[in-house]
């Protein structure tokens, strides 16, 4: 009998351990999840119509395109095989389970930081997904660097590995921002001035830089450029949101709207004010010096006519926009970036609705590049604006044929991503009420969809409307000829900036007049 309940009592205390680890276990995929998320890794593991961390994104770097491994617990195409010691590795030391060297566009320079306990928690995580069998792409990198023991001399001249050190001298709350702008948030990345693909240490350090054909801005406490006439509420709520309160700050756009939809709006508020402490703490530097920059002569500007019969009708002619619906231009640090990249970038390829703006025509798409260039200036340098005109003039046609997106007619209609909101169309006459609609039956249209959709959709943000209904008008209208005249972007810009006003104005039956060739706007 006592044997029994020996055997017994051991099965109890097994079971009991296996629920323990098993808890454990859950906690530490649960944690690395969230690490993962800090880290950004979904944004260049996810190849466009791709499965999530499967790989194949395509990095357009300066030595080739390189794309980029399958991170999925796939035995043949992913990290199947791996071991958790050849993931740290990998992270701390950049190089593969098979010790060959990874290239620095894997930000292995920032994530050596990363301790041996929060790699651990990420690859657990990862290997908790479901495998996807994806073979990887080949790069397109051409000689001499496609031979990877080159490598060697980038690394020996400018990587150092090594876990972060807290600062003794500082707080934990600023250990803990450093620890996550360092090591797993990357951000001089992009926000380095000075960059050597990969390198963490250049000068310059989070002063602004250029990546991907828009401009990171200066994130050091710097009052003009960066951050430093900022509060810290309206950082954290930046970088939550990718908009803040008061309308100095504009709105996030490009790959920075991406890294806040995918990571940053996922962190924690503390982990959010970290970041902010830690970056409080470093060196302001003055991405160019007002004192050194060309005179500027707002009343002769060639960039002047444009601004008012393109601009003005929703930024004010004072540049001060409308606060809660039109980003001001005035004293807007990201648009006196030392780049005029991200501005030039907006201008031709619009942005959809955001954080309660409404969406941006892309204008840019009915100018000369002359008149881009022109207009970017203007902006960069009326109503004490102050920023270095644009030297080069093909970085505009550069930029053009860069852009590609659905309100500038450069890309394919989007896909609605919110699963509710796309029902709620489907289950309206959206689809048949939007084909073949004249210009001047949008208000009436728009007026009878609204009320139904919102209804359907249960509480969607209006954001989430005014885009889907937008990309619901894309899909059905899209190649209609009657729209060639205006030009598409033109009658997007248009029905967009109408869905806008109607569902924060839907007391009002009328849109306001825009400018002359352009689209009505809120």
């Amino acid at each position: 009998m006592r044997r029994i309940s020996a055997l017994l009592l051991g099965s109890a205390g097994l079971m009991a351990a296996a629920t323990c680890a098993s808890a454990q276990d859950a906690e530490q995929i649960k944690r690395g999840e969230y690490l993962a998320t800090a880290g950004d890794c979904v944004a260049c593991h996810s190849a466009p119509g791709g499965k999530p961390f499967a790989g194949n994104y395509v990095l357009n770097t300066p030595i080739g395109k390189i794309r980029t491994p399958n991170l999925t617990p796939d035995d043949e195409t992913g990290l199947g095989k791996w071991t958790a010691d050849d993931f740290y590795r990998a992270l701390h030391e950049g190089i593969d389970n098979e010790g060959s060297y990874l290239y620095p566009a894997f930000p292995f320079a920032w994530y050596t930081k990363v301790t041996r306990e929060d790699s651990d928690a990420i690859f657990a995580y990862l290997r908790s997904l479901e495998p996807v069998k994806e073979p990887r792409k080949p790069s397109e990198i051409p000689f001499p660097f496609n031979i990877r023991t080159a490598l060697i001399t980038w690394r020996t001249a400018f990587f150092t590995a090594g876990e972060f050190k807290p600062d003794p001298n500082a707080s934990a709350e600023v250990n803990r921002g450093g620890y996550l702008v360092e090591g797993l948030g990357h951000c001089g990345m992009c926000h380095n001035a000075n960059k050597i693909v990969g390198n963490s240490g250049l000068a310059g350090k989070l002063g602004g830089g250029v990546i991907d054909g828009w401009y990171a801005p200066n994130i050091t406490p710097d009052d003009h450029t960066g951050i430093g006439s900022w509060s810290d509420d309206q950082v954290v709520e930046y970088l939550k949101t990718g908009a803040a309160p008061g309308n100095q700050p504009g709105v996030a756009a490009g790959p920075m709207r991406q890294t806040i939809e995918e990571s940053l709006s996922k962190l924690t508020d503390a982990d959010l004010k970290a970041m902010v402490a830690y970056l409080r703490t470093q060196k302001a530097k003055e991405s160019y010096k007002v004192k050194d920059l060309q005179a500027f002569n707002q009343a002769d500007a060639p960039g002047a006519a444009t601004y008012l019969s393109y601009c003005s009708s929703c930024h004010k002619p004072d540049g001060k926009g409308v606060e809660g619906a039109i980003p001001a231009l005035a004293g807007n640090t990201s648009v006196q970036a030392e780049g005029p990249e991200t501005v030039i970038r907006v201008v031709l390829g619009g942005l959809a609705a955001q954080n309660g703006y409404a969406p941006m025509p892309a204008v840019g798409a009915g100018m000369t590049d002359q008149e881009v260039a022109d207009v970017t200036d203007y902006i960069r340098n009326a109503w004490g604006n102050s920023a270095p005109v644009i030297a080069e003039r093909g970085i505009v046609g550069t930029a053009r044929a860069a852009t590609q997106t659905m309100l500038a007619g450069t890309a394919p209609c989007a896909v609605i991503a919110q699963p509710n909101v796309a029902k709620a169309i489907a289950n309206t006459p959206a689809a048949t009420s939007l084909k073949g609609l004249a210009q001047e039956n949008f208000i009436p249209v728009v007026d009878a969809l609204l009320p139904k959709v919102k209804a359907a959709a249960g509480g969607a943000k209006d954001d989430d409307i005014v885009n889907g209904l937008t990309t619901a008008f894309c899909q059905a209208a899209r190649n209609d000829p009657a729209y060639g005249k205006p030009g598409w972007h033109a009658v997007i810009g248009s029905f967009s900036s109408i869905v806008y006003s109607q569902i924060r104005n839907p007391e009002k039956r009328v849109a306001l007049p825009g400018p002359a060739g352009a689209e009505p706007t809120p």
